[in-house]
């Protein structure tokens, strides 16, 4: 299921990438092709920064996953600890890593559609 879903991730920021292509590239005036890539630019924008500040929200899952560590590890020496609490902290490791990867794919994507619209803002 981990590998489908980031195949659906990269076919989506990919078909993303392909329709801004197509579009920038089926507009002959100047003036239109300029403001579609402007409106790109924007909307690119706006996902890096929730790209951006969902770093800021793993970094805090992060610290929360060694505090969770550091309770299991302290109630491991002091008694029996769940198997069920153990595979929750895993479990959370393991999205929490997954989702950084997704995000670092849409920056990459992003990244590509914003050169892609400044070379067709820039050329004529």
């Amino acid at each position: 299921m981990r590998f489908l879903s980031f195949v659906y991730h990269f076919v989506t920021d990919f078909a993303l990438l392909a329709s801004v292509y197509f579009s920038l590239n089926y507009i002959e005036k100047y003036n239109n092709r300029a403001v579609l890539a402007l409106l790109v630019l924007i909307y690119a924008g706006l996902r890096a920064v929730s790209a951006v500040r969902s770093f800021f929200f793993y970094q805090r899952i992060e610290r929360l996953e060694a505090e969770g560590r550091k309770l299991v590890s302290l109630i491991t020496d002091g008694g029996a600890v769940s198997p069920l609490r153990k595979q929750t902290i895993q479990d959370v490791s393991v999205l929490r890593r997954d989702n950084e990867l997704k995000a670092y794919m849409d920056l990459f994507f992003l990244a590509l559609v914003v050169l892609l619209c400044v070379a067709k803002i820039v050329t004529d």
